[in-house]
């Protein structure tokens, strides 16, 4: 068995197509599905089965597919641990975090970092809180901002970073646009703009609602910032959001105002895997963080 087959045949399952496997992989199309076919037979398995004009796993292939994704990423990790033995410096932190950090918070923090340490990579990736979880566990990414940080998640340890409030935006000729803070009772009979299923901030607000004595009529969703702030400026509804998520992009015509009554806030923390030895470079980075935070001030 060749390495060579274990690239081609996680990229062709992941795919479920040969032509755009090969096309990724910018090699033949007959090249993919003689080692896929060679593979198979040195297995004595199917491996796929044909369904319409893709490609499905079987279920041996299934299986064959998780093992040899770890063998793939154990290989990557150990050619990373070898660079970065040769220099530590110029290695690749691959970093988690949700659509809202990625505004003001991760960008802050990676330019401060990397002017100590300008040859470091990093490969980013943003997702919900769940799919951030999943990635840090199978191992697609090293650290993630997340919030609120997990305490039930075995494989999963996390550090809370700092805490902020979140803050009712309104258009700007609501009748409470120009309060200085508001009660969030007060918002029972507005229509809210949600972040979608799956988004932690939903069901933060949604919480701290109902702890207010109403259950929020929610009237748009959506999965960015931006358009939650912008059907907000549109005056489709109202919203909150935290301060990071607002107060360092365009200007709209919105009203951020405080709320009380319950002070809503949120935890923003940062996650590895539990028992398992961070990358050199992933581990600077880390201890980095937690001196930046420890100083921190919105």
């Amino acid at each position: 068995m060749e390495l060579r087959q274990l690239y081609y045949f996680v990229k062709v399952a992941k795919k479920e197509h040969v032509t755009q496997a090969a096309e990724e992989l910018h090699v033949a199309q007959s090249a993919v599905s003689r080692q896929i076919h060679q593979l198979e037979e040195e297995l004595g398995v199917k491996l796929f089965v044909q369904k319409g004009r893709n490609l499905q796993l079987t279920p041996v292939g299934q299986l064959f597919l998780r093992r040899a994704d770890e063998i793939l990423r154990d290989l990557e990790r150990a050619v990373q641990e070898i660079h970065e033995f040769l220099d530590p410096e110029k290695g690749e932190i691959r970093l988690g975090f949700p659509h809202s950090l990625g505004i003001s918070l991760v960008p802050q923090v990676v330019a401060a970092f990397r002017c100590h340490n300008p040859d470091v990579r990093f490969r980013f990736k943003q997702g919900m809180y769940p799919s951030l979880i999943r990635d840090l566990i199978k191992g697609e990414i090293d650290l993630a901002f997340i919030s609120p940080v997990p305490n039930d998640i075995e494989q999963v340890t996390g550090k809370v970073l700092i805490t902020e409030e979140l803050f009712a935006i309104f258009p700007s000729n609501h009748p409470l646009a120009n309060h200085e803070q508001i009660r969030l009772d007060e918002l029972k009979n507005d229509p809210f703009i949600m972040f979608s299923e799956g988004y932690s901030l939903r069901s933060l607000v949604i919480n701290a609602c109902e702890q207010a004595g109403f259950t929020p009529n929610i009237a748009f969703e959506g999965e960015e910032t931006e358009t939650i702030r912008g059907l907000v400026a549109a005056g489709m509804g109202i919203s909150l959001l935290p301060k990071l998520a607002v107060e360092y992009i365009a200007p709209l015509p919105i009203s951020i105002v405080k709320v009380v009554d319950p002070v809503v806030t949120r935890n923003i923390g940062l996650i590895h895997r539990t028992n398992e030895k961070l990358p050199l470079v992933a581990k600077v980075f880390y201890n980095f963080l937690m001196n930046y935070f420890s100083n921190y001030t919105k």
